[in-house]
């Protein structure tokens, strides 16, 4: 067996690992008990190899249900809810909704806090902040633990609009100040030259501003099957880097010093749109095929998603649980690696032509949503039936949308006449997605809401669908085969 056949095998371990403690309430004995077995299966390697791979799999397994109840455990023991007075710095950028802002707060001595305050936003990351207010901690409802929701990411206390004194400025991390300014100029820029609601889809698409969009387009959004356009996910990154490979190319460069560039940029933007699981996922197993692609050895794709996602369940294991985005990123992805190729071959009489590739459109579509409904209709009670035909008309222009978008927002914040030249393309792509999304918005039966499903039949939906995954890939192999699709 190979080295790095046995490297996966420790990676889907460790994952199963945070599965089975994320969901499922076992007793602590057996955990014991397969440590035990893990280490019984160690001493008896001497006798076959396999039995050293197998006592690896458990312990990592093992390490895996360890560092989930590591983690969760300090969602015990907190604070009573009282009025406090506490001093901290903002360590995130301010999250500015349509009435509201959120503020990330560290205090040494009680961790993160979300604090909610009142619009107009002033403040910046990096403020050193005086909070006096009550503290609370998050509540778990019914269909949504809005606990485990912010202790994903480090936060286990609220506060709502407390008493706020600035005490100073320029305190956090001077490289990250420097990149959230940055940002700023470019959606100041997009600002500049595009109205609403352009202004605020592109930046969602390119700068991961989704949560700036009206809530009447967040419902428009749902409805035509598209919010996943303003979510930063696999698709964006491998839009960014393909567009900045093309034109550092074209420029003058080699492949592999467009390559550095290209890694360091990815690295810098996932850095800018605040680390979001979907983008930090793509992040990595973009650069791990674009590394693979470069000195040559093409690994499988299904590897790099294991890997990546082996790596940001190390360091936050609670993202399985208690973050969607990064289940429906996976799930995603997986149905693209899986099944995408049987639609490709049952869709073999549709064109796919170069500037309009609309067979790979289809096929990517169709694939990633199947692998998603279940989740998707369990978490947001509701389903799409639009979804594809609105995919096919607005995902084939995203690269052009993107592209057309980063360059007049950089050229704009040097000329005035450069960024309103170039944003008349983005601006006419953007009206007419923007239309396609009002239209089909307004369509009777263009979907259904309201639909309650139990978690029970989560994993039996799963096994159906992976189950008839596997058969038509096994039935349409050689097809497969043959294809000249290329989806990764």
């Amino acid at each position: 067996m190979s080295a790095s056949k046995i490297f996966l095998y420790l990676c889907v371990s460790f994952i199963f690992g945070i599965f089975v403690a994320s969901f499922v309430n076992l007793p602590s004995a057996v955990y014991a008990v397969l440590f035990i077995f893990g280490l019984i299966f160690l001493y008896l390697h001497r006798e076959s190899p396999k039995y050293l791979i197998l006592g690896l799999c458990v312990l990592i397994l093992c390490a895996g249900v360890f560092s989930y109840k590591l983690r969760i455990k300090k969602t015990e023991n907190l604070l009573p809810e009282k009025k406090i007075e506490f001093t901290g710095i903002i360590t995130r950028e301010p999250d500015v909704r349509i009435d509201k802002v959120n503020l990330i707060v560290k205090n040494k001595r009680i961790g993160k806090v979300l604090v909610t305050s009142d619009l107009p936003n002033k403040f910046d990351y990096g403020d050193k902040l005086k909070i006096k207010g009550k503290i609370k901690i998050p509540n778990v409802y019914p269909h949504f633990n809005y606990r485990g929701y912010l202790a994903k990411d480090g936060i286990y206390y609220v506060m709502y609009y407390p008493k706020i004194v600035l005490l100073e400025k320029d305190k956090g991390n001077f490289i990250y100040k420097e990149i959230l300014h940055f940002k700023n100029k470019l959606r100041e820029s997009i600002k500049k030259f595009i109205s609403s609601p352009y202004n605020l889809i592109l930046g969602a698409i390119i700068l991961g501003d989704k949560r700036r969009i009206p809530q009447e387009w967040k419902n428009k959004l749902n409805i035509t099957g598209l919010r996943h356009i303003t979510a930063i996910s696999g698709m964006h990154i491998i839009i960014l880097s393909e567009i900045l490979m093309f034109i550092l190319i074209w420029v003058g460069f080699y492949r592999q010093q467009a390559f550095y560039f290209t890694v360091i940029f990815i690295f810098l933007f996932v850095i800018m749109i605040g680390f979001p699981a979907s983008a930090v996922r793509a992040g990595i197993m973009g650069f791990l095929l674009l590394f693979a692609q470069k000195i040559g050895r093409l690994r499988s794709a299904t590897r790099a998603l294991v890997f990546s996602g082996a790596i940001m369940l190390g360091v936050n294991p609670l993202l399985l649980k208690y973050d969607i985005g990064f289940q429906l990123s996976f799930l995603a992805v997986l149905g693209i690696i899986y099944l995408c190729p049987v639609f490709s071959v049952l869709f073999k009489r549709i064109p796919n032509f170069k500037i309009f590739p609309l067979r790979s459109i289809m096929s990517m579509t169709l694939s990633a949503q199947v692998f998603t409904l279940p989740i998707l209709i369990y978490n947001f009670g509701y389903i799409s039936y639009i979804s594809i035909v609105s995919n096919i008309l607005i995902v084939a222009i995203l690269p052009y949308i993107m592209g057309f978008g980063i360059a007049f927002s950089l050229f704009g914040i040097a000329s005035n006449f450069l960024g309103w030249l170039v944003s008349f393309p983005c601006w006419i792509l953007l009206v007419y997605m923007v239309k396609i999304i009002d239209i089909f918005s307004k369509l009777p039966f263009s979907w259904q809401k309201d639909i309650h499903i139990s978690w029970i039949l989560i994993p039996f939906a799963y096994a159906i669908i992976f189950y008839i995954t596997w058969f038509l890939n096994k039935k349409y192999k050689e097809q497969i085969l043959l294809s000249d699709d290329v989806l990764l």
